[in-house]
């Protein structure tokens, strides 16, 4: 993203409309989702978490029975389990994790966010729909000055957010516990997404993504 495209993107919305019309193929997705499940929440889900966030978690985008099902980042789906008990552990969270939107859980000194707010088919947002969402992020940011550091969950939302704030991915590849430095921004802490896929599989164990944890925490002190 250039810098003139970053400078208008903190000067717009930080959440899109129930009805953002930007991507044809999510409008699409979107609508056949509202016909098929109708009290699902079927539209760009928005950030969750406290006003003054010091940590900023970005998510690739809503899973289909997850977030998109219950309006509220990583909730409803395998995901959320691993995320919310970690946030829980290190201090950033308040209440019980239940899975639903009304469970009353809350977040203390973090929210959560996704590079991409509508739900994809197949979990796989195109690279144009990844870089039409991206204004949303850029003003997320803006709008939260107190954001001290942003952990990215895999690596397209590692791409995604170095891309916003005006860095190259190739210049500042993807790893499982490396941490980033762009200018003008805080610092971006990576982790392999908690997707049920990598924790089965091990390539992401709990310890592994409390160590990300344990980083951010240090850093923040």
């Amino acid at each position: 993203m250039s810098a003139a495209a970053r400078d208008a993107a903190r000067a717009g919305p930080t959440e899109p409309d129930r009805d953002c019309p930007r991507c044809p193929r999510l409008v699409a997705f979107r609508q056949a989702n509202r016909a098929a499940a109708p009290d699902w929440f079927n539209a760009p889900v928005p950030t969750f978490g406290d006003p003054d966030a010091r940590l900023l978690i970005v998510g690739l985008a809503p899973g289909l029975k997850g977030a998109n099902r219950t309006g509220r980042p990583f909730t409803g789906d395998y995901a959320g389990d691993l995320l919310y008990a970690t946030l829980d552990k290190f201090g950033f969270s308040r209440g019980t994790y239940a899975a639903s939107p009304d469970d009353g859980l809350e977040l203390v000194g973090a929210a959560i966010v996704n590079a991409v707010r509508c739900v994809p088919p197949q979990n796989k947002p195109l690279p144009a729909e990844i870089r039409t969402c991206l204004p949303f992020l850029v003003a997320t940011l803006d709008a939260r000055p107190r954001i001290e550091a942003i952990l990215v969950l895999g690596k397209i939302a590692h791409d995604a957010t170095i891309a916003g704030f005006g860095g190259r991915p190739a210049h500042h590849k993807f790893a499982h516990g490396a941490r980033h430095q762009l200018d003008g921004t805080p610092p971006i802490y990576d982790s392999y997404h908690c997707s049920r896929y990598n924790t089965n599989t091990g390539r992401l164990t709990a310890a592994m993504f409390e160590s990300v944890f344990s980083r951010i925490v240090a850093d923040l002190r």
